[in-house]
């Protein structure tokens, strides 16, 4: 079963259940923001994780496991400008303040690079009278270049 597949049964199953990520995030022990990100195929589950996530959604089990557990080919989107909405915007947000981020991190720390490998996200609501705010969390480990 392709990754896709998977991932269209885990969400037609929290649906069903009229679950949250938090929900499968409590289930499975871990970040929402994570969960989401192996739903849609961008991680990695162990046995353990699987397993209850599985339990918890009510879903074949065999049917889905192999791929919740495999290393993902990461990267979901095409090299093309992302067309959703709210996808775009972060494609926007990196096109105008991706060098200014840059130059931030690297006058902080350095030479380097914000690893996505040693990394964090979060997505929150703060509440605001003029409307909710989206509060978005990126915390990556500094890895700075070698010299050789």
């Amino acid at each position: 079963m392709e990754m896709s597949e998977v991932t269209a049964k885990l969400i037609e199953a929290k649906n069903r259940k009229r679950a949250t990520y938090q929900d499968l995030a409590e289930a499975v022990g871990r970040n929402k923001t994570w969960v989401a990100a192996v739903i849609q195929g961008q991680a990695s589950m162990d046995e353990k994780e699987a397993d209850a996530l599985i339990n918890y959604l009510e879903v074949p089990y065999e049917e889905i496991k192999h791929e919740l557990v495999a290393v993902p080919y990461k990267g979901s989107l095409s090299e093309d400008v992302p067309t959703d909405p709210l996808i775009y915007r972060f494609h926007e947000i990196t096109q105008v303040y991706g060098t200014t981020l840059k130059e931030i991190i690297h006058e902080e720390f350095g030479d380097g690079i914000m690893s996505a490998i040693d990394f964090k996200m979060d997505v929150e609501r703060e509440e605001d009278p003029k409307g909710d705010r989206v509060v978005v969390t990126l915390n990556g480990k500094f890895l700075p270049y070698t010299k050789w």
